[in-house]
C-alpha cells in the first residue's frame, strides 16, 4: 500500500516536473517579449511626441477644437495624449505577443481578434480628429459667408454646420469599430432628419428676411418721390 502511493507521488512529481520544464521557458520568452516591447513602446512614445511637436499638432487641434475639449474634460493636451495612446498601443501589442509565446490554445483566438480590432480603433480616433477640424473649418467659412450676406442666424447657421459634420463623424468612427451599427444608423439618420429640417427653416426665415431687406431698397421712400415726380412731369 505505502509503495502504491510512493510511486503515485513519484509519477505525480514526474508529470510536474516535465510541465515546468516546458512551460519555463516559454514563460521566460513571454517575460523578454514584454519587457522588450515596454522599452520599444517608451522609444515610440517619445518619437510620437516629437514628430507631432514638428508638425505643430498642437496648433492644428485647438483650430479643430479637440484641444478645447480636451481641456474641458481635464485630459491632456493632444500630443501628449496622441503619445500616450502610442506607448499603450505598442506595449498592448508586445504583452499580447508575449502571451501567445505561452502556447495556450485557447487564448490564440482572443489575442488574434485584439490585435485585428487595434488599427481599427486607430484609424476611428484619426477620423475623430480630421472630421473636427473640417467642421470647425466649414463652420467658420459657413459663418464668414452669413455675415457677408447680411444674414440672420449666422451664429446658428454655423453651429448647424459644425454639428452636423460632427455628428457624421462620430458615425463613421463607430461605424469603422463596428459598434451598435443599427442603432447608431437609426440615430444618425434621425439627427440628420432633425438637423436638416432645421437648416430649411432656419433658411427660410433668413431667405425671408433677405428678401425683405432687398424690397426695403428697391423701393425706398426716395426713389419713391423721384417716380411720382417723373409721373406729374
Amino acid at each position: 500500500m505505502a509503495d502504491t502511493i510512493m510511486n503515485s507521488l513519484k509519477e505525480m512529481l514526474n508529470h510536474l516536473a516535465a510541465a515546468v520544464e516546458q512551460f519555463l521557458p516559454r514563460l521566460l520568452v513571454m517575460l523578454m517579449i514584454i519587457i522588450v516591447g515596454w522599452l520599444i513602446a517608451i522609444l515610440s512614445k517619445t518619437i510620437a511626441r516629437r514628430a507631432l511637436a514638428l508638425a505643430k499638432f498642437d496648433a492644428l487641434s485647438e483650430s479643430a477644437g479637440t484641444a478645447q475639449l480636451l481641456r474641458n474634460a481635464a485630459l491632456p493636451a493632444p500630443r501628449d495624449l496622441v503619445a500616450s495612446l502610442t506607448f499603450w498601443v505598442v506595449w498592448i501589442v508586445f504583452l499580447l505577443l508575449g502571451i501567445d509565446a505561452l502556447g495556450v490554445v485557447s487564448l490564440r483566438d482572443q489575442i488574434s481578434q485584439v490585435l485585428l480590432f487595434l488599427p481599427q480603433i486607430f484609424v476611428a480616433v484619426l477620423i475623430l480628429f480630421v472630421g473636427f477640424l473640417l467642421a470647425n473649418f466649414l463652420a467658420r467659412a459657413a459663418l464668414l459667408a452669413a455675415v457677408n450676406a447680411n444674414l440672420p442666424f449666422a451664429r446658428l447657421l454655423a453651429g448647424s454646420v459644425r454639428f452636423l459634420v460632427v455628428l457624421l463623424t462620430v458615425s463613421m468612427a463607430l461605424e469603422q469599430i463596428a459598434l451598435a451599427h443599427r442603432t447608431v444608423l437609426i440615430a444618425f439618420t434621425i439627427l440628420f432628419g432633425a438637423v436638416m429640417l432645421g437648416l430649411a427653416i432656419a433658411f427660410g426665415i433668413a431667405s425671408q428676411h433677405l428678401a425683405r431687406q432687398v424690397l426695403q431698397k428697391s423701393f425706398s421712400p426716395g426713389e419713391a418721390e423721384k417716380e411720382e415726380e417723373i409721373t406729374h412731369l
